[in-house]
């Protein structure tokens, strides 16, 4: 048997099932749930998340949920760094980890093990960048990150005037090219990747039904409780999409009826996001359609999977 510790990640787009069916497969298989969703680490921010509740998390062991306060954003150096300290936990005590989310970002940086670049210690580059691009346009920005890392700006649209600052700041940092400077170690695991899939019809018609059940579930009534709590509405947990927009709406910047289609909206724009970091054609990702009795498949693969292991026995 391989030391290296055997990891299951359940992963796909926004709405297509992930919670239900690693409720169903980590009992099954003797598991405890690891979230990679950037926003269930946050206290106060449940209906807008659709974070598992309590009678789920009863169902099996849940981590990496409820960590954080909203006024106290974690890193994603942040997040892979508990994870992996979650990930071994779990195989010390003889469990099978199950990482489960739909934050690709997230999801890579722990898999791959993306090394974070640094960040400046206090922000007066930060604010010289953003001055510059206020001054004299986010194209001329851009243009500037074109000369020292064609690479990067290619990958980054030039209206994004955050990311080109951040690639920027990297360079004046470290003077590498962002692109250059991205270290990876991968965690020590075997890892089996599941994907849930659906046609984007479908998915769509299950984000519409899930803004509407998040909004006759409390939606308003949390965003307005973290906005009294002092949470900054700019901050990165109330970035998260249905927050913003309800906030957008209490502040009185826009109707109810503008801020549901302004989340169906930015959901849409994420499904297609996450099928950019979850691709089908990606090698190492087995792919099942999201329907009743999925489940079982997919515990079949698991199943082989964990004999296939227990047959590299050295001699």
């Amino acid at each position: 048997m391989t030391d290296r510790i055997p990891v299951v990640v359940i992963l796909g787009p926004t709405a297509v099932g992930k919670t239900d069916v690693s409720l169903r497969l980590a009992p099954a298989l003797d598991g405890e749930i690891v979230s990679a969703d950037s926003r269930l680490l946050y206290r106060g921010m449940d209906v807008g998340t659709s974070k598992p509740t309590p009678e789920q998390r009863r169902l099996v062991p849940h981590h990496l949920i409820d960590v954080a306060a909203p006024r106290h954003p974690w890193s994603m150096a942040r997040f892979r760094r508990e994870a992996l300290r979650v990930v071994a936990d779990i195989h010390r005590r003889g469990r099978l980890p199950f990482v489960v989310g739909g934050t690709g970002q997230y999801l890579t940086a722990l898999l791959e093990g993306w090394e974070p670049p640094p960040r400046a210690v206090d922000a007066s580059l930060r604010r010289e960048l953003e001055s510059f691009a206020a001054e004299h346009g986010a194209e001329a920005l851009h243009r500037r990150l074109v000369e020292v890392d064609p690479e990067r700006a290619a990958q980054i649209d030039p209206r994004n005037v955050r990311r080109v600052v951040r690639a920027l700041e990297i360079y004046r940092l470290t003077g590498e090219p962002p692109s250059r400077i991205r270290r990876r170690h991968p965690p020590p695991w075997d890892v089996l990747r599941l994907g849930l899939s659906l046609p984007r019809a479908e998915l769509y018609s299950r984000i519409d039904a899930r803004v509407e059940a998040m909004l006759q579930s409390g939606l308003i009534e949390e965003v307005r409780r973290l906005l009294q709590a002092g949470v900054p509405i700019d901050s990165g947990p109330m970035s998260a999409i249905g927050y913003r927009q309800i906030a957008a709406y209490l502040q009185g910047d826009q109707s109810l009826e503008e801020a549901l289609t302004a989340i169906r909206r930015a959901t849409r724009i994420l499904v297609r996001r996450q099928a950019n970091w979850f691709r089908r054609d990606a090698q190492g990702i087995h792919w099942f359609e999201s329907r009743p009795g999925v489940e079982a498949a997919m515990e079949r693969v698991i199943r082989s999977w964990l004999e296939g292991r227990r047959s590299t026995r050295p001699a």
